[in-house]
């Protein structure tokens, strides 16, 4: 719970900046008029209201990054230009005294990235699939979007430094230090037709609220399942419970918009560093135990607990005793590292240290096991038998499916209409283009999930007869 509220105030953070960069208001009071506004859609909505935004953004942004690419490619003449022009020596850009540490942080940070997706935790996003083979067709297919999504992602940020090159200095210097961050809205201002910022606003909005989810939603779940109705008021009913989730719910939100506040102040600090930061030395300590354990089984019951307590302490050496300067200084180096590869250095070693010294404790824990009796065996053998067993389609699911799909088709059509009419707004033809693109994208996706809601109708109506 606690990570998971940094995280959502390191994306509230970010959505506050590019909303304060478009409208010229100040970022303080813009992180905390836009946490209001997506916690008072979360306390409403709930988390089903949070993921059909979620999916309507996903097929909105997805059109928009699309054409941005696209753009950026042709503005600079193809991969080819790109890569001559572009202001860096090397693939590993600028500020690289240290080729090696590049590699190395490459190859921990993919490491890192397996634990963060794979664990017991956060595969919770599975279980929105309706059965485990759409959960496995689910992975599979984020296993795709990652590959080429950050190529998307990352070209016009790329264009950026070579036709902007003074991107974060004048064009989003309202930003201060923070105004690098604000390069993809530079390139989007600049680049393309008119109007086109404004639907970019709308889908990173919408994925900002979605995100949130797990701050807010997910967490009063687990804070009123786990702690309250277990504890407090065991006798509790449904709509107390709900009650006491909405407002934990706003107790989380306040939470989230104090910690966003608290990592805009820290003006030195970019949202990808703080990203890297606290992934790398605040949520470790706790991914650790819950990807190790998924594969090693047999440790005692106290093992995760202290794994955590050992990676805390690994993380406060990293953090303030092996910097920098101390491993420059213990491998004799003539060269001191640079701005950047402080930085790197801190991420791997962080991943490092918890790879090697807090998961190399986990797995001597298994020397203290024994065999568990009682209640215990069965609670363990419960859960494990759990986990093993696939999840199969329930009964009336069908319908239930059907239902959502008739709704999002609907709200995506309408929105995929709105998005195609943009394509009056006074541009040159390739931005008018762009606009019936978009339009057309989200307008295809609605009208195929209409056509299988209907399809599904049709099915269940000729079984029932």
């Amino acid at each position: 719970m606690p990570t998971s509220i940094v995280y959502t105030g390191i994306w509230l953070n970010g959505l506050a900046l590019f909303v304060s960069a478009v409208f010229k208001v100040d970022i303080e009071t813009t992180i905390v008029v836009t946490g209001l506004i997506v916690l008072f859609i979360s306390v409403i909505g709930g988390a089903w209201g949070v993921v059909a935004s979620d999916f309507v953004q996903m097929v909105v942004i997805m059109a928009v990054t699309v054409v941005c690419a696209v753009a950026a490619l042709i503005k600079i003449g193809g991969p080819t230009n790109l890569i001559e022009q572009f202001p860096a020596d090397s693939i590993m850009g600028s500020n690289m005294n240290y080729p090696l540490l590049f590699v190395a942080w490459f190859i921990f940070m993919f490491v890192k990235q397996l634990q963060n997706i794979n664990n017991m935790q956060d595969s919770y996003r599975f279980l929105t699939a309706k059965d485990s083979t759409n959960a496995r067709k689910a992975a599979l297919l984020a296993f795709v979007l990652m590959l080429i999504g950050p190529a998307i992602w990352f070209l016009p940020p790329w264009v950026s430094a070579v036709i902007y090159p003074d991107a974060a200095t004048v064009h989003a210097a309202q930003l201060g230090k923070k105004a690098a961050d604000a390069v993809y809205l530079v390139f989007v201002e600049n680049a393309m037709p008119v109007g086109m910022v404004g639907l970019l606003m709308s889908a990173v909005f919408a994925a900002t609220m979605s995100s949130m989810d797990s701050g807010l939603n997910r967490n009063s779940g687990i804070f009123v399942r786990n702690f309250y109705a277990p504890i407090i008021d065991k006798k509790a009913d449904d709509k107390k419970l709900m009650r006491v989730s909405q407002v934990v719910t706003v107790v989380f939100g306040a939470l989230i918009i104090a910690v966003a506040l608290f990592i805009n102040s820290l003006r030195g600090l970019s949202l990808f560093d703080a990203m890297m930061y606290v992934s790398t030395l605040l949520q470790m300590p706790i991914l650790v135990p819950l990807f190790f354990g998924i594969f090693i089984k047999k440790t005692p019951d106290w093992a995760a607990w202290a794994t955590l307590a050992v990676g805390i302490i690994v993380s406060y050496l990293v953090s303030f005793v092996i910097t920098a300067d101390v491993v420059a200084n213990w491998l004799n180096l003539d060269t001191p590292f640079t701005g950047r590869e402080a930085k790197d250095l801190k991420v791997l070693l962080g991943i490092m240290g918890h790879l090697f010294i807090t998961g190399g404790f986990f797995c001597l824990t298994t020397k203290f096991y024994k065999e568990p009796v009682g209640e215990r065996e069965s609670e363990l053998t419960e859960f494990w038998s759990d986990v093993a067993t696939p999840v199969v389609e329930e009964a009336g699911q069908d319908e239930l499916d059907r239902q959502q799909r008739n709704m999002l088709g609907k709200l995506i059509l309408v929105f995929g209409v709105l998005v195609t009419l943009m394509v009056l707004i006074p541009n040159p033809s390739w931005g008018r283009m762009a606009f019936v693109f978009c339009g057309a994208v989200i307008v295809t996706v609605g009208s195929l999930l209409l056509k299988s809601a209907k399809q599904a109708d049709k099915l269940t109506t000729s079984s029932a007869t």
